[in-house]
């Protein structure tokens, strides 16, 4: 008699790989990527002072341990893949989690991948030239496509091409990569505190420790200096945050990865309070850092890093010009290597979580059926190719940044809106289990929320540029609800 052939299906769960070590380091190499040997920059230039600016980063790393510690609840409540898309979903509606989930795709994950990606592949051109933006490869009209990109496209299908082995093969990469990037951030880190202690920097920095200033720049020239007073300090404080919250932001994605965790209920609180303070403690010591051998205060004319000082470094990079005071000429490639290996691990850990959203959302019918399926090796294999095929896209038009910036604003009402709903579901379901509730409740998530509103209220006035657009991409997602609401019917 022939032989049946046999029927290959699907995995139908996912596997849980994921310890406490393991989640842990993909929180902290998915916060940990350029941003924090970049954009204090910006802040110092905002600010103006040494205090202030470690104040900033404080302010930063206080607001998102909280947050962590109360996600800790909700994901001890819902142990479930795709984390902070379900917690929206149940305490408050299918639309405001279907909102947050469509913006996540659409801009936050993807963009943020994108830009990560990009980041990689400019540091790459420094050591090989020839990855270089400069280096145009195809050119029509306006419209120019880089070496640069080219490489960042494949990067992203690299380590999607690795995830897609399976959750196992991914936790290696990311561990491998945050481990590497960790421990070299954190010897980066000595060498600075021990050359730069009692440095003229240091007493430079010292005379005017809590004197605020806000530099206003055009191109490479100073328009004017404001000295900072009573509300003017707040709204500097919450304008320099822009930067300093989207370097410690993706610490939530571990909560996408839910279903893939050993003990979810008590691994992941865990995991997102060691990972956020692990981040906040290195973010706080590079800056301490950078302020002991760089002034605050410099020249965006000076010939060398010292003279340019924190708030003026060459293309921003602070991190660069700090290790440039005591390596010389090879500080360059020392940071590029650095770089590279942060943002490599760290958009592993964006490309795995990522695409668990997606999954969940298909599993309710709110996107595309086939994301909803786990290939052989137990991962969302499709929604993984999707989601690489439209950050490639943002890669090649080159908007990535732009729609960064206009979501800050929306990324952090979603945040509040989470938070928020821990309150809600304390009253309207206090029958499910709660094996971890939230420190300090209903105190630090109550912090959290108020520190939240005035730095959105801030961006609202301040930079209205950064949050009605996000606001627009937003509502765009509600007659997309209605339409996938309607297609399911």
């Amino acid at each position: 008699m022939p032989q049946e052939t046999p029927i290959i299906t699907e995995p139908q769960e996912f596997k849980k790989e994921l310890g406490l070590l393991d989640s842990t380091l993909l929180v902290v190499g998915s916060m940990i990527g350029s941003g924090i040997f970049i954009v204090s920059a910006d802040i110092a230039r905002t600010v103006g002072s040494a205090g202030w600016l470690l104040l900033v980063w404080v302010i930063t790393g206080v607001i998102t341990v909280a947050a962590a510690l109360s996600y800790g609840e909700l994901a001890a409540m819902m142990p479930k893949a795709g984390g902070q898309y379900v917690y929206l979903k149940e305490a408050w509606n299918p639309l405001i989690g279907f909102l947050y989930g469509w913006t996540l795709f659409l801009v936050i994950q993807t963009g943020t991948i994108a830009a990560v990606a990009v980041a990689f592949a400019k540091f790459t051109g420094i050591i090989l030239p020839i990855f270089s933006e400069k280096n145009i490869i195809l050119s029509y009209l306006k419209y120019k496509i880089s070496a640069a990109q080219i490489l960042a496209i494949v990067s992203i299908w690299v380590l999607t091409l690795i995830n897609l082995k399976g959750i196992k093969i991914g936790k290696v990469v990311q561990n491998i990569f945050t481990g590497t990037k960790t421990v070299a951030l954190f010897l980066l880190i000595i060498l600075g505190l021990l050359l730069g202690a009692d440095s003229y920097a240091y007493h430079i920095n010292l005379k005017d420790f809590w004197t605020p200033t806000w530099t206003h720049i055009e191109g490479d020239n100073i328009i004017n200096v404001q000295t900072l007073t009573g509300l003017s300090i707040i709204a500097a404080v919450g304008v320099a945050m822009v930067g300093s919250v989207f370097s410690a932001d993706a610490w939530n994605n571990i909560t996408f990865t839910a279903a893939e965790i050993k003990d979810p209920r008590k691994n992941i609180p865990r995991s997102l309070f060691l990972g956020t303070l692990i981040v906040t403690i290195l973010y706080l010591l590079a800056n301490l850092s950078y302020i002991f051998v760089l002034p605050v205060k410099g020249n965006p004319n000076g010939t060398t890093a010292f003279e340019r000082g924190i708030q003026f470094a060459l293309n921003d990079r602070v991190g660069a010009a700090a290790v440039s005071v005591f390596l010389g000429e090879t500080a360059a490639i020392v940071m590029a290597l650095l770089i590279m290996i942060s943002t490599f691990g760290c958009n592993n850990g964006l490309i795995l979580s990522g695409a668990r959203v997606t999954y969940a959302m298909s599993r309710d019918n709110l996107f595309f059926k086939n994301m909803s399926h786990l290939n052989n090796n137990a991962v969302p294999g499709n929604a993984l190719v999707l989601q690489a095929i439209w950050a490639s896209i943002l890669c090649l038009s080159g908007t990535y940044s732009d729609l960064l910036d206009y979501v800050v604003f929306a990324v952090m009402i979603f945040y509040i809106l989470t938070i928020l709903g821990l309150f809600r579901l304390r009253f309207t379901k206090p029958e499910i289990p709660r094996p971890y509730k939230a420190f300090g409740y209903p105190i630090v998530p109550a912090l959290y929320i108020l520190i939240a509103l005035v730095f959105a209220i801030i961006l609202l006035i301040y930079k209205p540029q950064y949050t009605y657009p996000g606001v627009a991409i937003v509502l765009i997602g509600i007659p997309v609800y209605y339409i996938w609401q309607a297609k399911k019917k």
